[in-house]
């Protein structure tokens, strides 16, 4: 098994092969531990040869699904814990009282510097309570976002954020995530000068509700600034065309919308047999999982439902973020 064919492991070449640890969760998710132990071993191969994965789970019950002998691979270290939130946990309740369970030791060693990335297909509530409270958002942040990239008619990638963090948003807020989506697209996604948009229902300027209206002005204002290149307002008849924009803007509400429609959409046509690589661009298995971004650390959260090639995409979307070092590149834009 291999990572599907949105993963582009080229961009390594282009990094500084620092020596670096990525953690993964590996009790996170639906099928775990048994797919985060495939997902390991796949991602494995495509990893660059000075990371080192760090599994965060009970070291028992790994052994008993590594049927791979990854766990014996010298680049795979496991820390061993006794318990983990699960998915009906209270979020904050269990991020106090399991303090041994694998999302919160994962925390631990990466607010110590331990590792420089972690991923979960675990508790997103546990998850969103480790970068809020022990990982902290990046002074001058008005609130995070997470973003998810996907492939469009062209190949190119497509940004959007906010997909769920933020269901309802202030004018400022969505500004700053023309900034913070404008960065990732260029050290991440290797955009040069991305084209930022913000999703409304037509493209003037005065189209829209109290919100987009009220956001056009302070994106124009910030693009012609430099902050970002701003292209204006993007209907929903072009994201999936690379046409006007590389990053689209919206409320949470709007995003989570917008993402499980198009997740709905790829299972139709996958179910209905239709295979191309445009439909299987669409596939969330291919992109693994999406970042939080505008906290002081690389975070990457999955979907519960997350088989072996969405965690192995999962771990590699998490070095890739952390060898960017975006992290940094946020800090100086909100200085």
């Amino acid at each position: 098994m291999v990572p599907g064919n949105t993963t582009d492991t080229n961009y390594l070449k282009n990094l500084t092969p620092l020596i670096m640890r990525i953690g993964l969760d590996a009790m996170g998710g639906d099928f775990a531990p048994r797919v985060t132990v495939e997902g390991a071993h796949a991602a494995l191969a495509h990893l660059s040869e000075t990371t080192t994965l760090v599994l965060f789970g009970d070291r028992q019950a790994l052994q008993k699904e590594d049927s791979f002998g990854v766990l014996q691979n010298p680049r795979i270290e496991v820390i061993n814990t006794s318990e983990v939130i699960a998915m009906g946990d209270h979020p904050v309740k269990a991020f106090t009282a399991k303090s041994d369970s694998s999302i919160v030791v994962g925390f631990r060693h990466l607010c110590q510097g331990d590792i420089a990335g972690f991923a979960s297909a675990g508790s997103t509530g546990a998850m969103m309570v480790g970068c809020m409270q022990a990982v902290g958002q990046i002074e001058g942040v008005i609130r995070p976002a997470i973003a998810t990239a996907f492939k469009t008619a062209t190949g190119q990638d497509l940004l959007l954020l906010d997909v769920g963090l933020n269901a309802d948003c202030k004018p400022e807020v969505l500004a700053q995530y023309g900034t913070i989506g404008s960065i990732y697209a260029k050290e991440t996604l290797g955009i040069a000068n991305p084209r930022v948009a913000l999703l409304n229902i037509g493209e003037e300027p005065e189209k829209g509700n109290l919100l987009t209206k009220a956001t056009y002005p302070l994106m124009a204002e910030r693009g012609a600034a430099g902050d970002y290149h701003f292209v204006g307002n993007i209907e929903g008849k072009h994201l999936l065309t690379s046409d006007v924009a590389d990053v689209v803007v919206c409320d949470g509400f709007s995003g989570n919308t917008l993402l499980k429609t198009i997740e709905g959409f790829y299972h139709i046509l996958h179910q209905q047999g239709v295979d191309s690589p445009f439909i299987e661009g669409l596939n969330y298995e291919n992109v693994g999982g999406t970042p939080v971004l505008g906290i002081n650390s690389t975070v990457i959260i999955g979907h519960g439902c997350s088989s072996a090639k969405a965690i192995a995409n999962m771990i590699l979307l998490t070095e890739r973020a952390a060898r960017t070092d975006m992290v940094s590149q946020f800090k100086k834009a909100f200085q």
